[in-house]
């Protein structure tokens, strides 16, 4: 072989080796902690309500700016006609020269002293908002992360699918192959071949189906975990080999009962709600301030002739407002808000009431899940056990190929049932976590 051959052979040799290392590096297996962390800096959901919580932290802002003085200044600058002055006949007209430039400066300050507990009503509300957001994020964290590990966990099914389909299609091309080889022979039938012939279509269909399923399901996990496009998502298979919380359902009760979002933003929706009928309630009430002021005009126009001159006068003193239509718009008011206070409290109820239901559900669906796997294991076993005394017969030429065939299929089958199983009990954990607001 020439060195030219050699080089260029060493060349596509290099490509390839380059090429299998760009596709061994694309794979990234990810566990679930890690699967989270990622959702949580990059998930474009969760980026909004970041922005959310910002928003209502200026919120408060705004509600406490009520609490400052409030200072207005003017300033006016005013050309002024000449006056005329008549009888109250409108006769005996007489012209009064005016000083045509004129001026306004003036400076008022006030501060509420007291308004019925608006302000420090509204102050409330805003905090609670700001608390309200971010349970929404938490309760939104808490649905991205429930449809990551649905995501999660299907893929991982996916996975063990493909590689069952994978030797049911080697062991068909088998004894397709042992069947052609039969039919020379003369001991087998065309229409044994076709037979088998369209299993094996039925089964690659069957692949190509769940290989397209993980290629969907693969590139909606890494849009939202924010994982560059051709990354191929492989489930750590020590999932499996997590140690369950097996507490009761009275635990798990309770935890919903203390960390749930959705009951903790309905508990703020009462106090927010209480808060509004203190604000209601205060329109009905006078509200006082502190006034200073001082101004600074020219000319002196309420004296005649006309002063060109400046006037400064400033005062201080004490304001009260009081709105006599409060007396009959404000009772209405009042009552439509105390009747959204017992709203919310009925919801709150019924939340609790739901969340009460779904725990229960969870927690026994989380049960059932481990009496599944027992069931699984036990049908394993017994499908290992048919396996060997298969095989045995087969070696002994006393069964058929196609009595291998089935038993190993019902081998892999219950193989997969098992991954299976134990993965349906961690999504059921995780269920229930997600029911609780522990997710």
């Amino acid at each position: 072989m020439s060195k030219s051959v050699e080089l260029i052979m060493t060349f596509i040799l290099s490509l390839c080796v380059q090429q299998l290392h760009a596709q061994d590096s694309s794979r990234y297996t990810l566990g679930i902690d890690e699967m989270f962390r990622l959702a949580n800096e990059n998930s474009k959901s969760i980026r909004t309500f970041n922005t959310g919580i910002e928003q209502a932290k200026d919120g408060i802002k705004v509600a406490k700016s009520n609490q400052l003085p409030s200072i207005d200044v003017g300033l006016s600058v005013s050309y002024l006609g000449n006056a005329y002055i008549m009888d109250r006949d409108f006769s005996n007209g007489v012209k009064g020269e005016m000083p045509h430039y004129g001026n306004s400066f003036s400076i008022e300050a006030s501060q509420v002293i007291y308004a019925g507990g608006a302000i420090s009503s509204g102050i409330a509300i805003a905090e609670l908002q700001e608390k309200i957001t971010e349970l929404e994020r938490a309760n939104n964290q808490e649905d991205i992360r429930f449809l990551l590990i649905g995501y999660y966990l299907e893929l991982y099914k996916l996975n063990n699918q493909a590689i069952v389909y994978k030797k049911n299609i080697e062991q068909t091309q088998k004894l397709v192959h042992d069947i052609q080889a039969k039919q020379k022979e003369g001991t087998a039938l065309q229409n044994d071949i076709t037979r088998y012939e369209l299993q094996l279509k039925n089964l690659e269909l069957a692949l190509t189906k769940v290989t397209n399923n993980q290629s969907i399901i693969n590139h909606q996990l890494i849009t939202v975990l924010g994982l560059a496009k051709g990354t191929v998502i492989v489930p750590n298979t020590t999932i499996l080999q997590k140690e369950y919380n097996l507490s009761s359902e009275n635990d798990w009760q309770q935890m919903a009962s203390s960390s749930l979002p959705t009951l903790q933003q309905s508990a703020i929706s009462v106090d927010i709600s209480k808060q509004q009928e203190k604000i209601e309630k205060s329109n009905k009430l006078p509200h006082i301030a502190l006034i200073a002021a001082n101004h600074l005009d020219g000319p002196i126009t309420f004296e005649i002739p006309v002063i060109n001159k400046n006037l400064n006068y400033w005062y201080i003193g004490v304001g009260v407002k009081y709105n006599i239509a409060s007396l009959y718009k404000t009772n209405n008011k009042y009552r439509q808000a105390q009747l959204a206070t017992r709203r919310a409290q009925e919801e709150l109820s019924l939340a609790r009431e739901k969340a009460e239901n779904e725990v229960q559900a969870d927690y026994i669906y989380y049960q059932e899940s481990f009496t599944e796997l027992d069931t699984q294991v036990k049908s394993l076993e017994l499908a290992r056990q048919n396996y060997e005394v298969i095989n045995n017969r087969y070696l002994n030429d006393l069964a058929l190929i196609t009595d291998m065939l089935d038993a190993s299929n019902s081998k892999l089958s219950a193989e997969l049932q098992v991954v299976n199983a134990r993965i349906n009990i961690l999504f059921n954990y995780y269920k229930l976590k997600k029911a609780t607001g522990n997710l």
